[in-house]
């Protein structure tokens, strides 16, 4: 039985890996109170302890416009920390599945980034993923590098909760029209890995696996779009709300500036890691519902 440890897992994907991982073999689940991810010594301690088979880092500093002025505590954990788990994995033949993000692009390209573009960061959160990347490729661990984008789920903050707080609470408001990608549920990425990881385990050649993949929803949207598919799911569901989808007016990003710069394309070609784990990854507006009954149930 393999022995799994899960950094991070009380975070919006972590959350729901601790579902889905046990399935693969003995999941040791380890957040910031059990251990200070910050503090090198202690995470290099509780990996000896655990011995694990498969490392799954879902720890991030993910305050995008906070490490603008904080990009050092960026650099410690979505560098550092991967660079000291990565070099573990590579010590101990152990795999690594480590969680980027489509902030690594500039979002220039007219078409959907591809995992051997070019990464060109707009902001210091990008950087410090970027290098998180480089980090884990360095190191020559077995590791799969998910870049992932637009993550909600019904735990913790996300557009997702945002949009929905808006829309009980405003008659009307405004949504960026000019940035696009692909909402993706915490649950889906979850899913992705599992089916990954499993297919890793039971190969006759795992490292042929081994590599970068983009672990998004199918399909793409802008935020408004988004939004707007949000809030008519969530009238159908009976939420409710003081607005309809029809109350809510797209804007340019030049009119809802913020610290950190975004992409305005975030769309990420997923057709790489559905080819080489023979999966099937389902359109972005599959997994609202799903999400938006789970937020009735939790009130």
């Amino acid at each position: 039985m393999k022995k799994i440890v899960l950094f991070g897992s009380n975070g919006q994907v972590g959350w729901e890996l601790q579902s889905s991982l046990p399935l693969l073999g003995n999941l040791a689940v380890c957040d910031r109170s059990k251990v200070d991810l910050s503090d090198f010594d202690a995470v290099s301690a509780y990996l000896e302890q655990e011995r694990p088979d498969i490392i799954v880092n879902a720890a991030a500093y993910n305050a995008v416009d906070q490490a603008e002025t904080s990009e050092e505590d960026a650099q410690r954990i979505n560098h550092d920390l991967v660079k000291v788990l990565a070099d573990y994995a590579a010590g101990k033949s152990a795999w690594l599945v480590h969680y980027s993000t489509d902030y690594v692009f500039d979002g220039a390209s007219e078409r959907p980034y591809a995992e051997t573009d070019v990464t060109n960061p707009l902001n210091a959160y990008g950087r410090s993923k970027a290098q998180g990347e480089q980090a884990v490729v360095a190191s020559g661990c077995n590791h799969l590098l998910l870049r992932t984008s637009w993550v909600y789920s019904a735990r913790g903050r996300n557009f997702a909760k945002t949009i929905l707080r808006l829309a009980e609470t405003k008659t009307e408001f405004s949504v960026v029209d000019d940035q696009t990608g692909a909402p993706t549920s915490a649950s889906l990425v979850a899913d992705i890995t599992t089916l990954c990881l499993y297919q890793v385990l039971n190969s006759s050649n795992p490292e042929a696996l081994s590599g970068t993949y983009h672990a998004v929803a199918s399909g793409h949207a802008s935020w408004y779009e988004y939004a707007r598919y949000l809030v008519s799911e969530a009238v159908g569901l009976g939420i409710p709300l003081s607005c309809t989808e029809h109350d809510i007016r797209a804007v340019s990003c030049s009119e809802y500036p913020t610290k950190a710069v975004r992409p305005k394309n975030s769309r990420l070609d997923n057709s790489k890691i559905q080819n080489a784990f023979n999966i099937c990854i389902p359109d972005w507006k599959i997994n609202i519902k799903r999400t938006l009954s789970d937020m009735v149930r939790q009130g």
